[in-house]
C-alpha cells in the first residue's frame, strides 16, 4: 500500500530541500574543484611552480578552516536558513573577485576570501541536512547532497573547461557567481526555517561551548577521523590533473573528458554507497570502500605514459572509489554529533577537515617536484602516504559511536 499522505508530504518537502542544498553544494564544489584542472593553465600563464599552485588550493581550505572556527561560536544562535542565504550572497561576490583577478597574488587573495565564506557555507548545508532528515534516511540524503561532486565533474567541469579554453579562465567564475545568485533566490523560496536548535544555544558562552563540543570523547574521535580522511584524499587529489598532463600524456583539452566520464560513474557509485550505508551499516560500507580505494590510490600516483583510453579508465576508477568513501564517512561523522550543538559541531568539523585538507595540499606541494622537462616527481610517495592514512581512518571509524549509543549508560 502507498504511504499515508501525512508521510508523503514531509518526504516531498525533504526532497525539495535536498535538491536546493545539493545545488548549493554543487556550486561550492565546482568553485573548489575548478582550480585543479586549471592547474596546468595557471602554472603556464602565471609562470608558477607546483608548490605555488598548491598554495592556490590550500589557502582556500585554510581560510575556510579559520572562518569555520570563528563561526562555530555563534552559528547555533541563528536560524540556519538565514545563515545559509547570507553566506550564499557573500560567496557569489567572492566568485566575482576571483573572476576579476589579473595576477597570481590577486587570485591568491580572492581564493582566500572565497574559502572563508565557503567553509562556513559547507558546514551549514550539512547541519541543515542533519537537522531536517531523520537518522534512518540520513545516509541516502547525504549521498544526494554529496553527489554534487559527481555532478560538478559531469556537467560543471567540462563546461567550465570549455569556457576557460574559448573565453579565458575568468569566465567560469562569472558563471559560478550567477549560479550562486540563482541558488540564493531558490533557498529563500524553498528552504524551511530551521530554528529548533536556537533555544539551547543562546544560554551557552563560548568557553562553555568549547567544553561541550571538545569535552565529548565521541566528538574528538569523529574530528580525528575526519582529519585523517581528508588528509588521505587531498594529499593526492589536487595533483591528479597536472600529473595526467605532465606525465601520463593527457592533453589539457582532454581533461574535460576524464572528469565527464569519471563524474558519471562516481555519481552512480556514490548514490549506491548512500543506499548501502542505510541498509548494511555505514561502518561496514566505509571499510569496504576504503579497502577498495587502496589500489586506485597507488595506481593513479604511479601511472606511466598511457593512451587516452587507459588514462580514462584509471581516472574513472580513482574518482568513483576514492570519492565514494566520503559518503559513509560523512554518515559516521554526523551520527556522532549531539543534536543540541550540531551546528557548532559541524562548524568545528568543517574547520578541522578544511585545515587538514589544506595541510595535505601544502605538504604534497612541498614533496612533489618538477623536472627540467616539466614532468612531476615524487607523486608516488604521496600515494603511499594516502594509503597509510586510509588505514588509520579505518581504525578510527571502528571506535566512533552514534549519538544515542554515546549517551547510553555503560
Amino acid at each position: 500500500m502507498n504511504a499515508p499522505v501525512s508521510q508523503q508530504q514531509p518526504r516531498r518537502r525533504d526532497g525539495l530541500t535536498l535538491t536546493v542544498l545539493a545545488a548549493v553544494q554543487f556550486g561550492m564544489v565546482l568553485d573548489f574543484m575548478l582550480m585543479m584542472p586549471l592547474g596546468p593553465q595557471f602554472m603556464r600563464l602565471f609562470q608558477i611552480t607546483p608548490t605555488q599552485f598548491g598554495f592556490l588550493v590550500s589557502i582556500y581550505t585554510v581560510c575556510g578552516s579559520l572562518a569555520g572556527l570563528m563561526a562555530a561560536f555563534v552559528v547555533d544562535r541563528f536560524d540556519r536558513k538565514r545563515t545559509l542565504t547570507l553566506l550564499l550572497g557573500c560567496f557569489a561576490v567572492t566568485a566575482l573577485f576571483c573572476a576579476n583577478a589579473e595576477s597570481y597574488a590577486g587570485l591568491l587573495a580572492a581564493r582566500a576570501v572565497a574559502g572563508a565564506f565557503g567553509g562556513v557555507l559547507s558546514s551549514t548545508v550539512l547541519a541543515i541536512v542533519s537537522d531536517v532528515i531523520p537518522e534512518g534516511r540520513r545516509g541516502k540524503a547525504l549521498g544526494v547532497v554529496m553527489s554534487a561532486f559527481s555532478l560538478a565533474s559531469v556537467f560543471g567541469l567540462p563546461l567550465s573547461l570549455y569556457l576557460a579554453t574559448h573565453f579565458g579562465w575568468h569566465m567560469p567564475f562569472y558563471v559560478i557567481a550567477g549560479l550562486m545568485a540563482v541558488m540564493l533566490a531558490l533557498a529563500v523560496w524553498v528552504l524551511p526555517p530551521v530554528r529548533g536548535h536556537i533555544e539551547g544555544a543562546r544560554g551557552r558562552r563560548p568557553l562553555q561551548q568549547l567544553r561541550m563540543v571538545f569535552g565529548n570523547r565521541n566528538h574528538l574521535l569523529a574530528y580525528a577521523f575526519a582529519s585523517v580522511m581528508m588528509f588521505a584524499g587531498f594529499i593526492v587529489i589536487p595533483f591528479v590533473s597536472p600529473y595526467m598532463v605532465s606525465n601520463v600524456g593527457v592533453k589539457e583539452d582532454e581533461l574535460a573528458l576524464l572528469y565527464f566520464v569519471g563524474g558519471i560513474v562516481t555519481l552512480l557509485v556514490q548514490r549506491t554507497a548512500g543506499r548501502m550505508s542505510d541498509l548494511h551499516g555505514k561502518r561496514r560500507v566505509f571499510m569496504t570502500f576504503s579497502l577498495l580505494s587502496i589500489l586506485p590510490l597507488l595506481l593513479t600516483t604511479h601511472l606511466p605514459p598511457l593512451p587516452l583510453w587507459a588514462a580514462l579508465l584509471a581516472s574513472t576508477i580513482f574518482m568513483s572509489i576514492v570519492s565514494s568513501r566520503f559518503v559513509p564517512a560523512m554518515a559516521i561523522i554526523t551520527s556522532a554529533a549531539d543534536p543540541r550543538m550540531r551546528g557548532s559541531f559541524m562548524s568545528f568539523y568543517s574547520a578541522i577537515q578544511q585545515m587538514s585538507s589544506g595541510l595535505a595540499v601544502f605538504l604534497g606541494s612541498l614533496i612533489i617536484g618538477r623536472t627540467a622537462g616539466g614532468e612531476l616527481t615524487h607523486y608516488g610517495t604521496l600515494g603511499w602516504i594516502a594509503v597509510a592514512f586510509t588505514f588509520v581512518a579505518m581504525a578510527l571509524a571502528r571506535r566512533i559511536r552514534g549519538h544515542e549509543q554515546a549517551r547510553a549508560p555503560a
